[in-house]
């Protein structure tokens, strides 16, 4: 009973001065919060930063929110158009992220009345260094506005990458090859470059693929070997109809007939063409060979006709140009018979203007 009495009496006597303590310690957290600096004859203090920052990060957790759900939307509903509603999601982010900083300066202390100083520095960065990033800002929103580049669609653009299109960021758009390598590439580049967009109004394409056989092989039975090698591979879009594959003669080779099978691709094909391309060239070998056709290699025929050297004329001198008819050895060449025609009339001419008979040597 004695212990627990003085306990009492000791609370008692704490009891005043609790809420003096912890009246003193907000006192203290507002004077700390109060000071601050003047920027451009506006007074910033550290509480109107921190609201200001706090005020910033509500914002961006409401972004992020809503990209969570209008993803489990797309999930749940397999129908919607998964661009369509990217395109949302960027520019909600966007407008988000605009009212957010606009707000956040307001409660900073720095109305937009006094933001002439920093419109100015912004236009002369823009101006220098921040240019290209304008730059690609603008082509990402034109991207996300004229839909002519999607998330999803496989590019190809003129430097030689080529991916699937995952996201479309403020600065850059990040495609992933078949590889599974990313690659951040300037939005400016799809805008101001030659893009290749091989899914952007049919996912079917048509892919050609050539070959060579050996001189005097049967025609119809490399197209019998090229159209079983087309049905052996499950890419191929149809077997009959418009978009059957075809076999065509493209050329006649320095040592081969050349071929190229011609098939349609279908949807799951048409984003990795070199897997699809060694397919078919794997199935095309397979029946090249079931057919006995022959793949030839580059050669070339020497015809030896005599290694005994001709004997020298008489007089040890060469023929003169127009010994030989221009209608005699080169019969059957144009261009050599009116070679040799102009070769003659041009010596005539010549021994026509030294003949004795010039009158002007006469003299």
């Amino acid at each position: 009973m004695h212990a627990a009495s003085s306990l009492g009496s000791a609370a008692t006597a704490l009891a005043p001065t609790a809420p003096a303590v912890v009246k003193r310690g907000i006192e203290q957290v507002g004077d700390w919060l109060d000071m601050g600096f003047k920027f451009g004859g506006v007074d910033v203090t550290i509480g109107s930063v921190l609201g200001a920052l706090l005020l910033l990060v509500i914002f961006l957790q409401l972004s992020a929110v809503l990209k969570r759900l209008l993803r489990r939307y797309v999930q749940r509903n397999a129908n919607v158009n998964q661009s369509t509603v990217y395109t949302v999601e960027r520019l909600v982010h966007y407008l988000l992220l605009t009212i957010g900083v606009l707000w956040a300066l307001s409660v900073a202390g720095i109305p937009m009345a006094k933001m002439s100083l920093f419109a100015g520095a912004l236009g002369v960065g823009l101006g220098f260094g921040l240019q290209a990033i304008f730059n690609n800002f603008v082509s990402g929103l034109i991207l996300l506005f004229e839909r002519s580049l999607k998330v999803g669609d496989f590019v190809e653009l003129a430097s030689g990458v080529h991916g699937n299109v995952r996201d479309i960021y403020i600065r850059s758009t990040r495609i992933t090859t078949n590889d599974d390598i990313d690659i951040l590439v300037p939005n400016s580049e799809f805008v101001n470059g030659r893009v290749v967009n091989w899914t952007l109004r049919e996912v079917a394409r048509r892919l050609k693929i050539p070959f060579g056989v050996a001189y005097g092989t049967d025609k119809e039975l490399v197209k019998k070997a090229g159209l079983e090698a087309a049905a052996a591979v499950p890419f191929t879009l149809s077997l009959d109809g418009p978009r059957g594959p075809q076999v065509w003669l493209t050329g006649f080779g320095d040592s081969s007939l050349d071929f190229q099978l011609v098939v349609w691709l279908n949807a799951d094909a048409t984003r990795r063409p070199g897997a699809v391309t060694a397919a078919y060239y794997w199935a095309l070998h397979t029946a090249l060979e079931k057919y006995d056709i022959e793949i030839p290699f580059p050669q070339r025929d020497l015809h030896v006709k005599s290694w005994v050297r001709p004997a020298p004329r008489e007089d040890n001198k060469p023929a003169a140009a127009g010994s030989t008819s221009p209608g005699a050895s080169a019969h059957d060449n144009d261009a050599a018979r009116d070679v040799a025609r102009d070769i003659a009339e041009e010596s005539a001419s010549r021994s026509d203007a030294s003949s004795p008979n010039d009158p002007r040597e006469a003299h």
